[in-house]
């Protein structure tokens, strides 16, 4: 509710309602929930620019991948009542001991096919975030999105979790396949934080002819107004 507030205040357009933030997840968001925050957002004046869960597709055992998948696929239930219209998910963890990337890339890619499906059915488009995990430089991320092939599917850009090269290079590989952002102040070149160059980043989003929302994410010390 505050943060609802603070967003109106500080006069932003959208607010991203995390699913994880939600008492009591994994399971999925009350109903009643649910709409008592969608109904105090349009009180304020804000849209719903999105949600997200955590998830691990990158996993050997088909049982605990297809309960990831069910996972997800009850959130986006979730999502179509609070008006979101993207779900953002992650890919995966490590490659599992004993299995080669390519075989982790494949499950990620089943896993993923199933909840866009899913996804599209009820209206909400499945967002794959980079979070320097089993994908981490842009070419992971496109390669993977290669493997799915659906408008319904989308990258969720998170500008700090490219952390192999240069920063800007890579966000403007995947800029033009954004469906959604994830604007930190702080991010990384070869694993070394700096600060972010909002101009640089805001620039790419421009050139690409992005024309949704771009969220704010304040992790970094100090106050985050």
């Amino acid at each position: 509710d505050q943060v609802i507030d603070y967003c109106a205040e500080l006069g932003f357009d959208a607010v991203d309602p995390t699913g994880y933030y939600f008492k009591g997840y994994p399971q999925p968001a009350a109903d009643a929930e649910v709409f008592r925050i969608k109904h105090l957002a349009f009180r304020a004046g804000l849209d719903i620019s999105g949600t997200g869960v955590r998830n691990n597709f990158a996993l050997a055992d088909e049982t605990a991948r297809r309960a990831e998948v069910a996972h997800v696929t009850r959130w986006i239930e979730v999502a179509a009542k609070l008006g979101a219209p993207v779900l953002r998910v992650f890919s995966g963890l490590e490659v599992p001991a004993g299995h080669t990337e390519d075989q982790a890339r494949g499950w990620v890619a089943d896993c993923l096919t199933s909840v866009v499906q899913r996804g599209a059915e009820r209206g909400v488009m499945i967002v794959l975030q980079n979070h320097h995990d089993l994908v981490k430089t842009a070419d992971d991320v496109l390669t993977l999105r290669s493997l799915v092939a659906s408008e319904w599917f989308g990258l969720n850009v998170d500008i700090g979790s490219l952390r192999m090269g240069d920063p800007y290079a890579e966000i403007a590989k995947l800029a033009p396949y954004a469906y959604t952002w994830q604007l930190k102040e702080r991010l990384y070149r070869r694993n070394q934080e700096e600060k972010t160059d909002i101009a640089a980043v805001v620039r790419i989003i421009r050139d690409a002819g992005y024309r949704g929302y771009v969220p704010i994410e304040t992790l970094g010390p100090g106050d985050a107004r």
